[in-house]
């Protein structure tokens, strides 16, 4: 009877727009949840006979919810383990939900440190990466990024550079050098500090002493206290050389005089250090890159040594391209492991898991991992978070057209009623 079809369609569309209703509500509720993708209800009508007839539908259902993968706004935290990634795909995490332990993805980069050292979402799933394989590469399996929360050991210094100008027009000073008195015995001194084989510092004075124009000898000193056997006031001389230069006042030859093999006390004995000045000319250098003689008044442009202290962690840095990094209290930043974004063939078949996560489906076939900005993945934007991509005003419109619907399909119910109690009284 088609006043009942018409009463069944009008319930029919109660309970669609009442479901499209719950789309629209969550997706308001979840305005301010940090990478949440917007949903939309999908309808279709249902037939009321046969494929191919001319009658009347039997109403409307709601087939499915269809998840909204556009791409949302980011913003600035300023926290150094918030990630945020612009274009296609999820970061990766691993660990428990729900008592299903397993892979899980997400667009939420709020990471935190576990007590281990452990990158971890705020619900204690692992961020997954590449390990550093402790050689400057990482691993090609993905596993649980970890910061070491050990000390890291300290390096012996191997090697000083420095790169300065000394005066060709200086004069050679009357006295003959005098490691007890080098500041009156030399032109130009830097210091710089060195570590030994415990991370202990130390300070070497390096001093440079014009003989004649294009003839130079340096002199590096160290505390006779901090050397072993060394008198316990004034220098010991741990390293000498001789440094010529050509007519351009390009470094032309290196001569070590007396090689660095310093015992500090404690540590290693024979701790050799190498003397950097530049490529002389002689070897084949352009003797511009380091030690230079001009006509202007001697300087320090810049040095270097190779050598810390021991460090604990003190902050972590994530780069650009995935790498976590580990901030050392001794200076040094080294490479904890890369992070991992997953690719799906249709992001429209993943699975809600709640937490912000979604877990892979044969509709969105399996997770094709690989590193940050390849493959067409999506670029990491550090420091940053994406926000959800609900547009509220979108969604108040929503929900007003589905209100007035909602309403429209009652009124087909009270209207077949009305007609069904006119057909009732016909009798009367």
């Amino acid at each position: 009877m088609s006043i009942l079809r018409a009463m069944y369609a009008g319930v029919s569309g109660l309970t669609a727009e009442g479901g499209a209703l719950g789309v629209v509500g969550d997706n308001v509720a979840n305005t301010n949840t940090i990478g949440f993708k917007a949903s939309r209800a999908i309808f279709a009508n249902v037939l009321g006979a046969a494929v191919g007839t001319n009658a009347p539908g039997s109403g409307v259902q709601m087939t499915r919810t269809q998840q909204i993968f556009a791409q949302g706004a980011l913003v600035n935290t300023g926290q150094s383990t918030d990630v945020a990634l612009s274009g296609d795909g999820f970061l990766t995490v691993a660990g428990t939900v729900d008592g299903t332990y397993g892979q899980y993805f997400t667009r939420a980069g709020q990471l935190t440190l576990r007590a281990d050292g452990t990158l971890v979402t705020p619900a204690g799933l692992a961020a997954q990466g590449y390990p550093a394989d402790g050689n400057g590469g990482f691993a090609s399996k993905v596993a649980d990024i970890t910061l070491s929360s050990a000390p890291i050991p300290p390096k012996s210094t191997t090697t000083m550079e420095v790169n300065a100008n000394l005066d060709s027009a200086a004069a050679t000073p009357a006295a003959a050098w005098d490691p007890q008195d080098p500041s009156a015995t030399s032109n130009v001194s830097t210091s710089m500090t060195v570590y030994d084989s415990l991370g202990t510092a130390h300070v070497v004075d390096v001093y440079f002493r014009k003989n004649t124009t294009g003839d130079w000898e340096y002199h590096a000193l160290a505390k006779g206290s901090e050397i072993a056997g060394g008198p316990p006031t004034g220098n010991v001389e741990v390293a000498s050389g001789q440094l010529t230069f050509d007519a351009n006042g390009a470094l032309s030859n290196h001569t070590v005089a007396t090689p660095a093999a310093i015992d500090f006390v404690g540590a290693a004995t024979g701790q050799t250090i190498t003397f950097d000045f530049g490529s002389p000319t002689a070897g084949g250098g352009t003797g511009l890159d380091g030690l230079t003689q001009f006509g202007s008044p001697s300087s320090v442009s810049s040095q270097n040594q190779d050598g810390y202290a021991s460090g604990a962690l003190a902050g972590v840095k994530i780069d650009s391209d995935g790498t976590v990094n580990g901030i050392y209290t001794n200076g040094k930043t080294l490479a904890a492991g890369k992070l991992a974004v997953a690719k799906f063939a249709s992001n429209d078949g993943l699975a809600r898991a709640g937490g912000n996560l979604w877990s892979a489906t044969r509709e969105s076939g399996e997770a094709a991992l690989g590193a940050v900005g390849t493959g067409g993945r999506a670029a990491l934007v550090a420091g940053s978070l994406e926000q959800s991509n609900v547009d509220i005003t979108q969604q108040f419109v929503e929900l007003i057209a589905h209100q007035r619907a909602f309403q429209a399909n009652s009124k087909t119910i009270t209207t077949a009623d009305q007609m069904l109690q006119e057909l009732m009284t016909i009798k009367q």
